[in-house]
């Protein structure tokens, strides 16, 4: 695996070194990164992240501590994206801007999740499996679908709870 101008923090676990691309982009201590994944330059995980394999972090994007990035999950960093210019000349870094996009602390995004850029994921949100994520998710929400809809929230106390049991609390205070 080559380091190309990468920070890692202390004690980051990357599976499988050789299967992994990583450049210009900072992890922070004690981060798992899984096989399959790449992290482009400018990009930053936090402290005790989990990047799940087959994972796609691209340029601008920012992931707080705490965060749970599972399988296959694909994060995007322009709205409009175009291979040529209107001349057909093939664009370069000058010819776009990078949208960025930031998933606070404690979030977890299920595997197969599209997070578009400019989007920012809560804190202690959650994003289910297979959603688009278009626009903002609200602190301690729970969304899923195609295009992302919040479902619920997790309980006000929810913070540095298990968010299965923070879950089925919000479930069970619904029902009463």
């Amino acid at each position: 695996m080559p380091l190309k101008n990468v920070v890692l923090g202390e004690d980051v676990s990357i599976t499988h070194p050789d299967l992994v691309n990583l450049y210009g982009c900072q992890i922070g201590s004690r981060s798992k990164v899984g096989p399959f994944v790449e992290i482009q330059k400018n990009s930053s995980v936090g402290k005790n992240c989990k990047i799940s394999s087959h994972t796609f972090v691209c340029e601008g994007v920012t992931i707080e501590d705490n965060v749970m990035v599972a399988h296959g999950v694909v994060f995007t960093n322009d709205l409009f994206p175009r291979a040529t210019n209107e001349d057909g000349s093939m664009q370069n870094d000058a010819d776009w801007e990078v949208v960025p996009t930031r998933v606070c602390r404690g979030a977890s995004i299920g595997s197969n999740a599209t997070i578009l850029a400019g989007v920012t994921v809560g804190a202690r949100a959650i994003v289910g499996a297979g959603a688009v994520v278009t626009q903002d998710v609200p602190e301690n929400a729970i969304v899923a679908g195609v295009p992302a809809r919040v479902l619920r929230f997790l309980d006000e106390g929810a913070e540095g709870q298990d968010p299965k049991v923070a879950f089925l609390n919000s479930k069970s205070a619904e029902q009463r």
